[in-house]
């Protein structure tokens, strides 16, 4: 079912799917089947939107990086989105050109999604969490409200992130411009978890299977299967002793 108070530019449209009022789809979007797109939804050209998908009121997908000439890098990025098989996407998030998402995952209400990132399948991006550009998240990795994830960071799968973590990716703290080659946020491998209001600053690693406590600062990278808290975090035991 399309309303006909919906605005649809597209050609390619599966069966059995629904546009509500006031919807707005650009031409050159692919919709699959069962697809519900709920009212106030914006979907701009080169979007492919795979079997399932469900978008709620207000979601913004397809939006162009610009920098309004206060960035320090300029954004690069391809005019194309891959949401993939059942995901959803909740209201008012907000999903930049060149993201794609794998199946089955949610990306919460508000959440916003910048350029060049990748999210695996069966993920949960929740409530306000934001993603920013160049970042590569893993299959069945958690990330709770309010969490930010900075530019050039790596998570990846199984991670489960709490809610209110901050990651950062300059030492430099904008200081002295932008480098690709300095700056880089962490990289949380498989299995990690990361207390609520945990903060990890640039060029760490933390490694698998590990836990950084509640409130911890991390200046320096956690060994696998480790327990690491405090301010500045320290190993506190190996999780199998």
């Amino acid at each position: 079912m399309i309303s006909d108070l919906a605005v649809v530019q597209t050609n390619s449209v599966g069966k059995n799917v629904t546009i509500n009022e006031f919807a707005i789809i650009r031409p050159d979007v692919t919709i699959g089947n069962n697809v519900v797109i709920h009212p106030h939804v914006v979907i701009n050209s080169g979007v492919v939107i795979e079997d399932g998908v469900e978008i709620f009121p207000g979601a913004y997908i397809g939006k162009e990086p610009k920098g309004a000439g206060a960035l320090a890098r300029t954004p690069v990025f391809e005019k194309s989105i891959v949401i993939g098989a059942n995901t959803s996407i909740g209201p008012h998030a907000v999903i930049f050109y060149d993201v794609e998402i794998g199946r089955n995952t949610l990306i919460g209400d508000g959440a916003s999604i910048r350029e060049q990132c990748k999210i695996g399948s069966y993920c949960i991006i929740s409530r306000y969490v934001t993603i920013n550009y160049n970042t590569a998240i893993g299959d069945n990795t958690k990330i709770m409200d309010l969490t930010h994830i900075t530019g050039n960071c790596k998570v990846g799968n199984d991670v489960f992130i709490s809610i209110n973590v901050g990651t950062t990716n300059d030492n430099a703290i904008g200081k002295t411009g932008y480098d690709e080659n300095e700056i880089n946020g962490p990289i949380i491998k498989d299995g990690a978890a990361i207390g609520a209001g945990a903060t990890l600053l640039p060029n760490i690693t933390i490694e698998k299977d590990s836990i950084v406590g509640a409130g911890s600062v991390v200046t320096k990278n956690v060994e696998s299967n480790t327990l690491a808290m405090g301010v500045p975090a320290r190993s506190i035991r190996k999780l199998n002793e």
